[in-house]
């Protein structure tokens, strides 16, 4: 065998190796809750949000999600029960509080995850995914963003857009 050939299968093959390495995880907060009793912390989910609930289910259909964090409220764990119902996966349950990041970020290598918390929450927790503090909080009325954190060989990528 020729070196060049040699060369280009081993090019090919670490390239290879190097995709199994990337993860995405995805990370959104709670859909609309009940607003009516400001003292409940632990509100419901309204009409929009188990509409908004569904929409995420189909969003992530195609995304081939294997691991679903939420923390354990009813709006976070009902925001993402569908995907995790019609994805047969359990609902892992975190603190913010108790998060470490980097071994966070080693378990999900390999995977795509998704992440969801809450308006005070998810943009920190972003912060700490990429070490920079780029995101502000999310306004209390906004349930839409979805920032999306791409980890491939140690190299981060990070994008927040919008899902209505």
């Amino acid at each position: 065998m020729s070196i060049l050939k040699i060369l280009v299968l081993l090019l090919f093959i670490s390239f290879d190796q190097s995709t199994e390495k990337c993860s995405n995880i995805y990370l959104i907060r709670h859909a609309e809750k009940v607003r009516t009793d400001k003292s409940d912390r632990d509100p419901d989910l309204n009409n929009n949000g188990f509409i908004r609930a569904e929409n995420w289910k189909q969003y992530f259909f195609d995304k081939d999600i294997s691991k679903i964090y939420s923390t354990n409220y009813k709006r976070t764990v009902k925001t993402v029960k569908p995907l995790a119902e019609n994805n047969s996966l359990e609902i892992l349950i975190y603190s913010s509080d108790d998060i470490i990041y980097k071994d966070f970020i080693n378990s999900s290598e390999g995977e795509n995850t998704v992440v969801v918390g809450h308006s005070n929450t998810i943009p920190e927790f972003v912060n700490n995914l990429i070490n920079e503090d780029y995101y502000d909080q999310i306004d209390d009325l906004n349930n839409s963003n979805l920032y999306i954190v791409s980890i491939c060989n140690s190299i981060i990528t990070h994008k927040l857009i919008t899902v209505d």
